[in-house]
C-alpha cells in the first residue's frame, strides 16, 4: 500500500494543531500515512499536548523557532515516503481529500506537486495558485487579496469561478502541497533562506525548472483557517514576510530588487 508522510509544522497553534489531526485521523484512507509534528519552540503546550493524546506520532520539538521551509524540510527528513504532504496546523482536511490528492500523481507522472482548493471556515474560495511571479502579476494577486479581504462580491465570484477548473500552474500553495518525495530531493528540498511566506512559490518554480508539473486539483478541498501562527507574532511576521519577500526577488528576479525596496519602505509591512 502506498505511504504518505504528513508534515505538519506548528508554532503557538496548539487547538488547531490538535483540530487538524482529528481531522486526519476521523477518516478512512486507502494509503497509508504517517504523522509528523515539527513545533518550532511553541510555549503553549503543543508538545506536551500532542505526545499525551497521540503516542504514536512522530513530535520533533525545535528548541526555537526554525521558520517554516526550515521545518518543513526537517519532517521530511524524519520520514521515509514516497510521497510527501505538507500541511498547515491550520487546516482541516474533508475526507477522501488526501487519496483524491494522492491519486492526482499517480495518474500522471508528470505531476511531481499537486494541491487542492482552499476555502476558509466561511466557505469563501482562497486564491491558492496561480501564474509565475512577476512584479505586475504580484500586483494583481495583491488587489485581488484586498477585494477577497472586504468581502467584494464581484472579486470573490471570479476567485471562485477560477477556482472551479484543475489546471497546470505555476505554484500552488504551501498550506496543503502534496510531493513527490524524490523530487523534492532533487531541488533540495526548501529553500531555507525564506522563514515564512514565499517558499512554496519558489519550492515549486524549482521542480518546474526540472520539467516537471504542478497540478491544482479544484475537485480537492481542505478547509484553511488563514494566519494563526501569524497572529501570536504580527510584527515578527511582518519582518519575516519582507525578508523572504526580498529574498525570493534577489533569486528570481533581481533586476527588480531596488523597485521592491522602495515598494516595501513605503507599504505596511504585513503579508497579504
Amino acid at each position: 500500500m502506498t505511504e504518505v508522510s504528513i508534515v505538519i509544522v506548528s508554532y503557538n497553534t496548539c487547538a488547531a494543531v490538535e483540530r487538524c489531526i482529528e481531522a486526519i485521523r476521523a477518516q478512512e484512507t486507502n494509503c497509508e500515512y504517517r504523522i509528523i509534528v515539527v513545533d518550532n519552540g511553541s510555549r503553549d503546550g503543543t508538545v506536551e499536548r500532542i505526545r499525551a493524546r497521540w503516542s504514536d506520532l512522530s513530535v520533533v520539538a525545535a528548541e526555537t523557532n526554525l521558520g517554516f521551509a526550515r521545518a518543513c524540510n526537517l519532517g521530511i527528513l524524519q520520514s521515509s515516503s514516497e510521497y510527501i504532504l505538507l500541511l498547515n496546523s491550520d487546516t482541516v482536511v474533508h475526507a477522501g481529500a488526501i487519496d483524491a490528492l494522492l491519486d492526482k500523481l499517480l495518474q500522471d507522472k508528470r505531476v511531481a506537486v499537486v494541491g487542492p482548493r482552499l476555502i476558509n471556515l466561511n466557505g469563501i474560495t482562497e486564491s491558492s495558485f496561480g501564474p509565475k511571479l512577476t512584479p505586475f502579476t504580484e500586483l494583481f494577486r495583491l488587489f485581488v487579496q484586498w477585494c477577497v479581504d472586504r468581502n467584494i462580491r464581484t472579486v470573490l465570484s471570479l476567485v471562485r469561478l477560477r477556482a472551479s477548473r484543475s489546471r497546470f500552474t505555476a505554484w500552488v500553495s504551501g498550506a496543503c502541497l502534496l510531493v513527490r518525495r524524490n523530487v523534492a530531493a532533487d531541488v533540495g528540498f526548501l529553500d531555507e533562506r525564506y522563514f515564512m511566506y514565499f517558499e512554496d512559490i519558489d519550492f515549486c518554480s524549482s521542480i518546474r525548472k526540472l520539467g516537471h508539473r504542478v497540478l491544482f486539483a479544484s475537485d480537492v478541498e481542505i478547509v484553511h483557517v488563514r494566519g494563526l501562527s501569524a497572529q501570536t507574532a504580527p510584527e515578527a511576521t511582518a519582518r519575516a514576510y519582507q525578508k523572504s519577500h526580498l529574498a525570493f526577488y534577489e533569486k528570481h528576479l533581481p533586476l527588480w530588487v531596488p523597485v521592491l525596496r522602495v515598494y516595501l519602505r513605503f507599504r505596511p509591512s504585513r503579508p497579504f
